[in-house]
C-alpha cells in the first residue's frame, strides 16, 4: 500500500522523534517494550503524535471519531446524562481526552435543551497542544458556557456526576506478546537495525507473563499466536473508582470481550495505525505522524471495576446505545432540506451500521452509589453476557 509522503517539516519532526526513541533503545541494551515505544511515539513531550501540533481529528486529520461525525452522538449521551444528574450528589461532567473540543460543545448545547446543564464541565487533557486547541475552539463556539469549563492535568480528588471517555483506552500503550504452541511466551519488543525500527523477541517480564497466564485462556497448539495486552487499564479503572463518590463512568472504545479479543483465529492481534485516513498495521511508519491503537479487552475492565467497588451497569455496542437513547427520534425533530437530511442519514449510518462504527465500538457503563437501573442507553441491547 502506498501512503501520502509527508512534507520536509513533518519528516524532520519524525526523524527527531526517531532519534529520541533510538536513544531509549540504546539505553535499554538494544530493545524496548512495544508499550514503551508506543508511549514515546504518541506522548513524547513536543514530539509524540498527541503532543505535537499536527491536525489529528476530522477530515483534515488522520481519523474521524464519533463526535466529529454528527452532533447526534452528543445529543444521545445528553439523554443518558440527564437521568444520572438527578441521582448523583452533584451534576458535574468530566471528559477524559477531549479531542478537538467538538463533543464538549455539542453536549453542552444538548444539555441546555434538556434543562440539565452540569455545574462544571471538567476536561482532563494531558496534551498541552490539544488543550490550547480546545480552549480556542470552545471560546469561539461555546462562549455562553465557557465559564463552566475547567481544564485539569490530573484527576480531581473527588467527583460526582458523569465521567466520559471516547476512544481513550485504545490509545494507552499496550504490550505485544507471542505464544508458540500454547506454551512459549515471548514479548514482542522493538529494536533499531539497518536504520529501521523492527520487532525482536525477548523473554517477558514477570508482570507481563503473569498477566497473560491470568487470562486463563488456551491459545492455538499448532501455530504462532500474536496479540496485545494492556497493563495500564486496571490501574486506570481503579483510579477512577477512587475519586468517584457517586455517578456514572461511560466508556466508548474499539474492543471485545476477552474470548472474542483472544479468539484462536485472531492470530495477529488488534494493533492498528491511522495515517491521513489510511488504516494499516505498521507502527513503525512515519513515527510521530500517525496514530497507533490497540483494541480494548472489556472483560479486564469489568473485572477491575467490580474489584474496585464499581457496579457493571451495562455493556453494549455503540449502535445499541445510541438507538436506546432515541437516536432516530432525535434525528427526526428538525425541518431539513433534502441535502441536510441526506447528510444526517449518512451520519446515522456511520454511527450505527455494523460495517461502520455500530458494532466494533462498544460501550461500558460503570456506576457507584446511584440507583438508575436499567440505564437508558442499555435498554435496547444488553451484551454483558459477552464479557
Amino acid at each position: 500500500m502506498s501512503y501520502p509522503i509527508p512534507d520536509s517539516i513533518a519528516l524532520a519532526h519524525s526523524e527527531a522523534l526517531t532519534q529520541k526513541i533510538r536513544e531509549a533503545i540504546e539505553a535499554s541494551q538494544g530493545a524496548i517494550s512495544f508499550a514503551r515505544f508506543m508511549a514515546l511515539a504518541l506522548y513524547a513531550p513536543g514530539l509524540g503524535y498527541y503532543s505535537a501540533g499536527a491536525q489529528k481529528f476530522g477530515k483534515e486529520g488522520d481519523f474521524i471519531t464519533a463526535p466529529e461525525i454528527s452532533p447526534l452522538f452528543a445529543e444521545c449521551i445528553a439523554r443518558q446524562c440527564q437521568s444520572i444528574f438527578l441521582e448523583s450528589e452533584e451534576n458535574n461532567f468530566l471528559e477524559i481526552g477531549a479531542g478537538s473540543g467538538i463533543f464538549a460543545k455539542d453536549l453542552l448545547f444538548a444539555l441546555e435543551k434538556l434543562d440539565a446543564l452540569p455545574k462544571n464541565y471538567f476536561i482532563l487533557e494531558v496534551s498541552a497542544e490539544l488543550r490550547a486547541r480546545q480552549e480556542q475552539f470552545l471560546k469561539t463556539h461555546c462562549a455562553s458556557f465557557f465559564s463552566r469549563i475547567i481544564w485539569l492535568s490530573t484527576l480531581p480528588e473527588e467527583f460526582s456526576g458523569v465521567v466520559f471517555a471516547n476512544e481513550v483506552l485504545d490509545a494507552m500503550p499496550a504490550h505485544c506478546f507471542q505464544i508458540e504452541n500454547n506454551k512459549i511466551i515471548q514479548e514482542r519488543c522493538v529494536t533499531f537495525e539497518n536504520n529501521y525500527f523492527d520487532w525482536i523477541l525477548k523473554p517477558p517480564s514477570l508482570e507481563l507473563e503473569n498477566a497473560i497466564k491470568n487470562l486463563s485462556l488456551s491459545f492455538p497448539q499448532d501455530k504462532i499466536y500474536q496479540s496485545e495486552i494492556n497493563l495500564m487499564h486496571s490501574a486506570w479503572i481503579k483510579s477512577l473508582s477512587a475519586i468517584l463518590k457517586s455517578g456514572l463512568i461511560l466508556l466508548f472504545d474499539y474492543g471485545y470481550g476477552r474470548n472474542e479479543f483472544y479468539h484462536p483465529d485472531r492470530t495477529h492481534g488488534t494493533l492498528m495505525c491511522f495515517y491521513q485516513h489510511h488504516k494499516h498495521t505498521n507502527p513503525f511508519l512515519y513515527v510521530g505522524l500517525q496514530d497507533i491503537t490497540a483494541h480494548v479487552d472489556f472483560t479486564t475492565l469489568a473485572e477491575s471495576a467490580t474489584a474496585s467497588d464499581l457496579f457493571l451497569a451495562g455493556f453494549t455496542t455503540q449502535a445499541g446505545f445510541l438507538l436506546a437513547c432515541d437516536l432516530l427520534a432525535i434525528a427526526d425533530t428538525e425541518n431539513l432540506s433534502e441535502i441536510e437530511r441526506y447528510k444526517k442519514n449518512q451520519a446515522i449510518k456511520t454511527l450505527t451500521l455494523p460495517s461502520q462504527m455500530g458494532e466494533i465500538i462498544k460501550v461500558m457503563a460503570l456506576t457507584k452509589n446511584i440507583n438508575t437501573q436499567p440505564l437508558l442507553g442499555f435498554t435496547w441491547q444488553d451484551r454483558r453476557r459477552d464479557l
